[in-house]
């Protein structure tokens, strides 16, 4: 009998929110900020430990601003003051240095061998993975599967690289009976939206959050009276304006776009504790899918065993 994986309930717990990173904060929302505010932000993410040690006369001397933006700064980003910024990026700081002594979150030099190239693609995909997690909240994502538990008819959307991550959120739920779409061309993600119904659930699924295809797919559907959920990396961005519900990513982009990876492998991780939790809501239903979609395309996987060699057919003898 087919399982349902069981892993990904473990990806997000309540309370972690208070333990992610202010640094994923502060690249979610920098598109969004002032641009004395921006370049605050940029001085601490290019040295974060060296900010925690230093005053905030320091820090806005280094930005070319006042104090005063810095203190705007830091009550934009939700910490509070620059007192509380300091303690978090210290915290950050141990726990980094705690996950690992490798220094991978480089960007991609054209003097880096091969190896070097690996070790920082899988560090920024795994860092992706984990700080998507530790940001997510969960009280949205529940809300997000019982709405799809739910939804007459579910449409993702999504162009480029998000269109693989739409295609794949459209298979798992096709496979569980959930009668779902996936569209990425603009005139059919426009036509399938103004068909869709109250009680139908349209998702936008952009990295930028700025994609217009995407963002005038979603308002159409909401205009016709479906639930709208975007997923992106940018909280603030223009696809949030159009939805109802808003999962977070945190992916860094990095040279030659590695981080256009990473941005997939944490929108991955997103869709699949939606898949999870809305086979959890229909359990019954999801394994017996399951198990007559794997019979159904059995035969045509050759049976080879571990050691390479293939099975003998079935006989029926």
């Amino acid at each position: 009998m087919a399982t349902l994986p069981d892993t990904v309930t473990t990806v997000a717990v309540p309370g972690r929110d208070a333990d992610s990173s202010p640094l994923v904060k502060i690249r979610s929302l920098l598109p969004g900020l002032a641009r004395a505010e921006q370049r605050v932000a940029k001085v601490v993410l290019e040295d974060p430990s060296s900010v925690a040690r230093r005053s905030i006369t320091e820090v806005a001397q280094s930005a070319n601003t006042s104090e005063t933006t810095v203190t705007r700064f830091c009550k934009a980003i939700g910490v509070g003051g620059y007192p509380q910024l300091r303690i978090a990026l210290a915290a950050d700081t141990a726990r980094s240095e705690a996950r690992s002594t490798r220094n991978l979150g480089g960007e991609i030099g054209p003097g880096d061998d091969l190896a070097s190239v690996v070790g920082k693609v899988s560090f920024a995909d795994a860092r992706a993975v984990e700080e998507t997690a530790d940001q997510l909240d969960v009280n949205t994502l529940q809300q997000v599967i019982d709405t799809l538990a739910e939804a007459g008819r579910i449409d993702v959307y999504g162009v480029g690289a998000s269109a693989f991550v739409a295609a794949d959120l459209q298979q798992k739920l096709h496979r569980i009976g959930r009668v779902s779409f996936a569209w990425s061309d603009t005139h059919i993600m426009l036509t399938s939206a103004a068909v869709l119904r109250p009680g139908d659930v349209a998702i936008g699924i952009s990295h930028t959050g700025a994609t217009t295809d995407t963002v005038e797919a979603l308002r159409v559907a909401r205009e016709h009276g479906a639930i709208t959920v975007s997923l992106t990396n940018f909280p603030r961005s223009p696809v949030t304006e159009v939805s109802d519900h808003v999962l977070t990513t945190a992916a860094r982009e990095t040279t030659f776009r590695s981080g256009a990876t990473a941005s997939r492998i944490a929108q991955l991780t997103v869709i699949d504790c939606l898949f999870i939790g809305v086979a959890q809501r229909h359990m019954d239903d999801a394994v017996s899918a399951l198990d007559a979609t794997r019979d159904a395309v059995g035969s045509h996987r050759l049976g080879v065993r571990p050691d390479g060699r293939r099975r003998p057919r079935e006989t029926g003898k």
